[in-house]
């Protein structure tokens, strides 16, 4: 079993968007490449393949993907794990390594979604599972949502962020401002999904999805892909000096399910799993989140970024909107927080969230994200969570130069 450190030295992210004219492979195939380009390397190089996919998880991808750019004969691992997916997949890369069986992997996360509709209702018509009260004097009443709890992600997250509100006075408008502010991070990102900046007033005055979001504070759906190209503190002695000096060490890499609580049996809990995951990372790094210079977060809903500061103890506890007022998550602010601009803007293609994260964190930390660059960026953390129920959370170094 190898003892040491595992670092990145390659990493790519195709745009995100909705590509008519790729399919998921083609998406897989550019990323891939991408990462390898970036690390000098091929995939006869390769020790292991981790291929992280949602929406066609059945279609043994990772071989797809192997037949396209090269079959080499090395284990493929086909993931999925809801929104968790590609962070899945580097997980994987990276414990293939930790155990020794090869000193250098591959991981991808791709998705091809398109203009599908609501997440959490979609894989199946919610009608299969009818509910019907007794008969009264109105007869028969069909419910086929909310009966207990929800299962739609625009509500899960609304009613997450509703419940954090009242329990420490966050205002609609607190939750608006984290949409305004990643909107206007992803001006300077020319990967992004969409690239438009909104007022607070116009965030505030668009059409409600499920309160308190409207629909500048939901992320779209989408297409994707990102890789990254993992290898041990061994195999990155023998490389270049050039590839050294921009590799990324991974500090520490954890991921979390759901514990068992009272209140996760009627709604999803998307609390305690972030908390778990980001204190084992900090410890595991020997770091806290003072040491942080930016930040990734899973901000699928403008609640669930508001939310995930406390989780992830970015802010006081019960603080997240005062965090928020003080402009600390901005670019330019004490900790940036999704200065890609996030799912919300950036765009969030499933399977290649937790990939693209990363590969966000991994530009700032190397210097090289042009005008959205986080200025002496040295540590920085990813976090996304998937329902139900997986959390994965990394803490990336650059290394002392």
């Amino acid at each position: 079993m190898s003892s040491g450190d595992v670092w990145i030295i390659g990493t790519s992210m195709t745009p995100f968007g909705r590509f008519a004219d790729k399919d998921l492979l083609d998406l897989a195939a550019d990323a891939t490449l991408g990462a390898l380009d970036d690390a000098g390397m091929t995939m006869a190089d390769m020790g292991v393949l981790a291929l992280g996919n949602v929406y066609e998880a059945n279609s043994h991808n990772g071989q797809r993907l192997q037949k396209q750019i090269g079959q080499t004969g090395i284990p493929v691992f086909n993931v999925v794990n809801a929104c968790a997916t590609g962070a899945s997949a580097v997980r994987i890369a990276m414990m293939a390594i930790k155990a020794g069986e090869t000193d250098i992997g591959l991981a991808v996360g791709v998705e091809k979604m398109g203009k599908m509709g609501m997440i959490g209702g979609a894989a199946k018509p919610r009608a299969e599972k009818k509910v019907y009260e007794p008969k009264g004097r109105y007869g028969s009443v069909l419910k086929t949502e909310g009966v207990l709890g929800t299962g739609l992600m625009p509500g899960v997250f609304a009613q997450a962020g509703t419940e954090y509100a009242l329990a420490h006075g966050v205002t609609a408008t607190q939750f608006a401002k984290v949409a305004q502010k990643n909107h206007a991070h992803s001006v300077l990102n020319p990967l992004a999904q969409y690239r438009k900046e909104f007022s607070l007033e116009e965030i505030t005055g668009a059409e409600m999805i499920s309160y308190p979001n409207t629909l500048p504070m939901c992320c779209p759906t989408g297409d994707g892909a990102a890789a990254v190209v993992l290898v041990s503190d061994e195999k990155l002695r023998t490389l270049d000096p050039d590839i050294r000096r921009r590799a990324v060490k991974i500090s520490a890499s954890i991921m979390t399910s759901d514990p068992w609580t009272e209140t996760d049996q009627v709604q999803p809990d998307v609390n305690t799993l972030t908390r778990m995951a980001a204190d084992a990372a900090y410890e595991k790094a020997g770091i806290g989140p003072d040491d942080l210079d930016l930040v990734e977060l899973h901000d699928c809903f403008a609640t669930a970024e508001l939310l995930h500061y406390d989780n992830l103890r970015l802010c006081e506890p019960g603080g997240a909107g005062d965090f928020i007022d003080s402009g600390a998550p901005w670019r330019d602010g004490k900790l940036p927080v999704n200065v890609s601009g996030g799912l919300l803007s950036k765009g969030h293609p499933l399977g290649a969230t937790g990939v693209a994260n990363l590969f966000e964190v991994v530009t700032h930390l190397r210097g090289e994200a042009g005008d959205r660059q986080v200025e002496g960026a040295r540590v920085g953390l990813t976090h996304v969570i998937g329902l139900a129920s997986a959390c994965a959370v990394h803490i990336l170094e650059a290394p002392a130069r």
